[in-house]
């Protein structure tokens, strides 16, 4: 029997042992080293050879990743380990690290339990290692802290005890701010900062494949000492040996992190806000693999064989071959063809998935990443709420007009695998636009398109999406229907920041209990009475209803909604959607004949009389940024910072890390197209970079008027704008 085979039977029998199982990811900044760690832990597992672990980079299993050298999909694998006598299965999710692929973490967290947080020793923590934190917590997942690099302190900025002692401390510290700051509101968590001592915190090179933890010292005597001296002796196979990398790690994870008995129980009120007393209710908390199949998708993707995948945790329930289920927001069932799990880039088929393991799925073809699968008809789990959203824009066609039918297929399926992509139609030149995280996000996505679906696709230039925002209160705006008779009065005012990114966040949405809504709203400094009377919330919008007995109004709530939806959707400057607005209605005269109600006098009304409030609050364009880190050799410094400056960047610090120079700044999207090759040929090719979603910013007051006619000759507006926007 070959080794594969074996390790497929071990996962199975143990499938059946909730409390023997590891559902975990790893999650890091890119280029911190979360891939080759992956190979470590392969390697200890048997899964592929020790010789080529931290070089095969095993779960890069895509052309393009491994050309770029970087993940880009969440990929799956079970392995097993031996602990404390006891076999354990390990369910890994190793997840991209770039932040144009950060919609793969944010799913990958809903499928487990604990996250292995990897920091560079040199570098420690950064943007993204905030991010991943962030979207680990948010889940309930709990993190442990891998730091990476160890052996550069040693070999390259030679440093000795102390100050690596120092250097350490640091990044534990940083890494525990970060949770202390994102875990402080939430009842449901504990004291989860990671330390040493209590074992929760690893150190290693995952290049030369050893590793340390508190633990692992008192019993193998391998201390920091110890390595310092076989690092400069440049023995780094013995350091291996003596202290193997994935025994440290798999031991943590054994130790530290939850199985599914001790995490569902907390876990699902946090996702799931469906009736708790119901049985599906205690199934999924028990873990139940009698009970009915409930399924949450965390990830689609394609097989040439097999087809469509949808991989996803299991919480209650036990999946196998030829079960109808259903799927949310759905009609009708699916049938599932074949269940799996994923041993890296392939899947293993088995007889069945019980609950508290992640499955590898044929037959759900109505799924896509977020839905809750079930053999019975119930609420859904919460959506996954994606901290970043779209902010570059291009058009996409097929060379080949005999294609289109494909490429619109084609564009289908990679907006149910990636939740992230949004694809409209230009409804004035029938072009397909493709909205993503980032230049290299949309870039990837053509490329696949044209290699592994084989359609040659024409891109246009990226597009910047912007936003619309109010800068302050606006009077009280009157909005009249076409036929006259019925007239709604607004207000808008810029909503609290700490809102917005509540609600940016996830932690504030129409889909909680109403009282948990408002306790979350006024947390986030929004005042009572407002919190009391919010009718809706879309995007980072609120309309409150601060109107008191008006005739008929509950009967058009509905369609003041859809106004409400309409005219944030596209603002008034430019079309862009709003972000940050709080609507009030504060009265409504409607006519008592339902006829002359209707969506066709109410919508229009709605959206003039927000659209001119927006006006008369002072609405200006913003534009999304960039967070940008430049490591460089010293005499290209300044022409790194150039490269930040001269894109209407700003500079905020250099420094020096070991032999290079770190520049670190802020600039708009707009700004940064192109920025690859250019920041390439300013420095002969010797500068290293990565760049982090920054948010929106008021643009300049100089470049408004000027950008904002730009964008409405792009759509078919008219560029003028109408004499009422006097403040552009």
């Amino acid at each position: 029997m070959g080794r594969r085979k074996k390790i497929v039977q071990e996962c199975e029998r143990l499938m059946d042992s909730p409390e023997n199982i590891r559902n975990i990811a790893i999650a890091a900044h890119v280029d911190h080293g979360k891939t080759t760690l992956t190979d470590n832990l392969l390697a200890g597992a048997g899964m592929i050879s020790d010789d080529t672990a931290g070089q095969q980079l095993a779960m890069d299993t895509e052309e393009d990743e491994q050309e770029r050298g970087i993940t880009i999909d969440a990929a799956n694998v079970s392995m097993t380990h031996e602990y404390d006598e006891q076999n354990h299965l390990i369910n890994l999710i190793d997840t991209p690290g770039h932040v144009d692929f950060g919609g793969d973490v944010t799913r990958a967290m809903r499928a487990v339990d604990g996250a292995l947080v990897v920091v560079d020793a040199v570098e420690g923590a950064m943007p993204q290692t905030e991010t991943v934190l962030r979207q680990a917590l948010r889940e309930g997942v709990k993190p442990a802290l891998f730091i990476n690099k160890v052996d550069r302190l040693i070999s390259e900025l030679q440093e000795g005890p102390q100050e690596m002692q120092q250097r350490l401390q640091s990044v534990i510290h940083d890494v525990n701010k970060l949770i202390r700051g994102m875990t402080e509101e939430m009842d449901q968590i504990g004291d989860w900062t990671v330390g040493v001592q209590e074992g929760t915190v690893a150190f290693g090179s995952a290049l030369y494949k050893w590793g340390v933890s508190a633990p692992s010292m008192a019993r193998t005597g391998v201390d920091f000492g110890k390595i310092i001296e076989l690092e400069r002796a440049d023995n780094r196979e013995g350091l291996h040996e003596q202290t193997p990398l994935s025994d440290v790690v798999l031991d943590l994870v054994c130790e530290h992190f939850p199985n599914p008995n001790n995490a569902q129980p907390r876990r699902i009120p946090m996702i799931w806000r469906g009736d708790d007393t119901l049985d599906i209710s205690e199934q999924m908390r028990l873990v139940d693999d009698t009970g009915e199949v409930v399924m949450m998708v965390t990830d689609i993707s394609m097989d040439p064989h097999a087809g469509e995948i949808a991989t996803g945790r299991l919480f209650s329930g036990t999946i196998e071959k030829g079960q109808e289920l259903y799927v949310s927001g759905t009609a009708g069932k699916n049938r599932v063809q074949s269940v799996g799990i994923f041993m890296g880039g392939e899947r293993e088929e088995v007889e069945r998935v019980p609950a508290g393991n992640i499955a590898a799925v044929t037959g759900l073809k109505d799924a896509i990443a977020g839905s809750t699968v079930t053999s019975v008809d119930m609420t859904p789990f919460e959506s996954i709420e994606h901290i970043s959203e779209p902010v570059i824009t291009k058009s996409i066609e097929a060379r080949n007009m005999d294609d289109l039918p494909k490429l619109i297929q084609v564009l289908q399926q990679v907006s149910k695998e990636d939740p992230t992509i949004r694809i409209e139609i230009n409804e004035d030149t029938g072009e397909h636009l493709l909205s993503g995280q980032g230049e290299l996000h949309l870039e990837v996505i053509t490329q696949r398109i044209e290699r592994k679906r084989g359609i040659p696709v024409h891109t246009g230039e990226p597009i910047v999406v912007y936003r619309e925002a109010p800068q302050m209160a606006s009077r009280e705006v009157e909005g009249v229907s076409p036929n006259r008779h019925n007239k709604f009065y607004v207000t808008v005012e810029p909503l609290p920041e700490d809102v917005v990114e509540a609600i940016r966040r996830g932690e504030v949405s129409m889909g909680m209990p109403e009282l948990e809504r408002r306790e979350a709203l006024q947390e986030a400094e929004l005042d009572k009475d407002t919190s009391q009377n919010v009718e809706h919330i879309f995007g980072t919008n609120i309309l409150a209803d601060a109107t008191k007995g008006i005739q008929h109004l509950n009967e058009t709530m509905e369609l003041v909604v859809e106004g409400f939806e309409d005219s944030t959707e596209d603002g008034p400057l430019a079309a862009e959607p709003v972000q940050g607005a709080l609507v009030r209605l504060h009265d409504a005269r409607l006519h008592e004949d339902t006829i002359h109600r209707g969506p066709a006098q109410v919508i229009p009304a709605v959206r003039d009389a927000l659209h001119r409030a927006l006006i008369d609050a002072d609405t200006k364009l913003l534009e999304p940024t960039q967070n940008v880190r430049i490591d460089v050799p010293s005499e290209h410094m300044g022409a790194a910072s150039g490269e930040i400056q001269g894109r209407r960047g700003r500079v905020d610090d250099m420094f020096q890390e070991g032999d290079l120079m770190v520049v670190e700044g802020v600039a708009p999207v707009e700004e940064m197209i192109g920025f690859s090759s250019d920041i390439r040929s300013a420095t002969e090719g010797r500068a290293s970079w990565n760049t982090e979603n920054a948010g929106f910013r008021v643009m300049a007051n100089s470049l408004q008027r000027e950008i904002i006619a730009q964008i409405r000759e792009r759509k078919g507006m008219k560029q003028e704008l109408p004499s009422s926007i006097d403040h552009i």
